[in-house]
């Protein structure tokens, strides 16, 4: 098949991305070239930023895909100017929204494709439902192929899932492991978490390339597998060697102290809800798929890259401080209260 990938160099769209290459499809990627040093070498590149429309229409001109996927877009005008750019010439238009857009507060632990797309508290989540909105009705009214996929928390070998974090990713929350630092975990570490590698993730996606049952659908692609947020951060200090020393705080304080780090969508809009996703429909349309990688193993494997990998490694010296500065806020919050209620009447 002939398959356009915009974006086809992040966390999720990588693995895809050589999982084609390998089976030895037709495989074109349009983006800016930011990381395109170690693709495979049978993959073609569009080198362009989409967002100018009209180089993009250029160097597009004459094309046609039979599948067409979109891995980088969250406004709603980036999936009118697609349609400009891909209607009529593509067999399909695959999607990447977000299992974030599913309905908060829950109702209900178990997330099907039917959950409804409400989440009051993150505005990522919000815009990821509008441009769902925008491309089924392009499909209900014009025929448009669309087919939407919705990740969960899907990693990669250079990115450690995590609860709470700063803008530079997950290097300073295992440096503070590493170091026997204290390292804040949201709630009590109990809520249930589902975290998928991306090669998983991969397989599922190639089998609705091309799949006429997946036009006019909606999909989620997640591990079956549910862990704690205890567990997760104790796989990661036990790959490094050291002692994990969980620091608790409740998400509705982290979101208040953390603003700058959107806690408020990122925690209460997401991560410290309990979910278990019920993967029957994409089982259904790719026979045989199972997410292979545990959380266990998956942990251990990224852990060990970001480890061992220097580019992986970047200080975040602000998120550093602000963690000291929360648990220190905390602990004299704590033993304050402790005082008055140790000499109440």
């Amino acid at each position: 098949m002939k398959i356009l990938f915009i974006g086809g160099t992040g966390t999720i769209s990588m693995a895809i991305t050589r999982l084609l290459a390998e089976r030895g499809e037709e495989l074109y990627l349009l983006n800016r070239g930011n990381r395109n040093d170690n693709l495979p070498d049978n993959v073609h590149v569009i080198r362009c930023d989409i967002n100018n429309e009209a180089d993009a229409s250029k160097k597009l001109e004459g094309m046609e895909f039979d599948c067409v996927g979109e891995f980088i877009g969250f406004e709603v005008a980036q999936l009118e100017r697609d349609y400009r750019l891909f209607a009529g010439k593509t067999g399909q238009f695959i999607y990447i929204s977000s299992a974030s857009a599913y309905r908060k507060p829950m109702q209900g632990y178990i997330i099907t494709e039917e959950t409804p797309l409400e989440n009051p508290y993150w505005e990522y989540s919000r815009k990821k439902k509008a441009c769902e909105e925008y491309l089924f009705s392009r499909y209900k009214e014009n025929g448009f192929p669309v087919t939407v996929v919705r990740p969960s928390h899907t990693y990669d070998e250079r990115k450690v899932p995590l609860g709470v974090h700063g803008k530079k990713g997950s290097w300073q929350v295992l440096k503070r492991i590493r170091d026997g630092k204290p390292v804040i975990i949201h709630g009590d570490g109990t809520s249930l978490w589902t975290i998928t590698h991306n090669s998983d993730f991969a397989r599922a996606y190639a089998g609705l390339i091309g799949n006429p049952r997946a036009i006019g659908e909606a999909f989620h692609i997640t591990s079956d597998e549910s862990v704690s947020w205890n567990e997760i951060y104790g796989y990661i200090a036990d790959t490094i060697g050291t002692e994990l020393k969980p620091r608790f705080i409740s998400s509705e304080t982290l979101a208040i102290l953390g603003r700058e780090y959107d806690f408020l969508g990122g925690l209460i809009g997401d991560k410290a809800n309990s979910v278990v996703f019920d993967n029957s429909k994409i089982k259904g349309l790719v026979p045989g798929f199972k997410a292979e990688i545990t959380a266990k193993e998956g942990i251990r494997r990224t852990v060990e890259y970001v480890l061992s990998h220097k580019d992986c490694q970047p200080d975040d010296e602000e998120f550093d401080v602000w963690c000291d500065n929360v648990i220190a806020a905390t602990d004299n919050f704590t033993a304050s209260a402790g005082a008055v209620k140790s000499t109440a009447p």
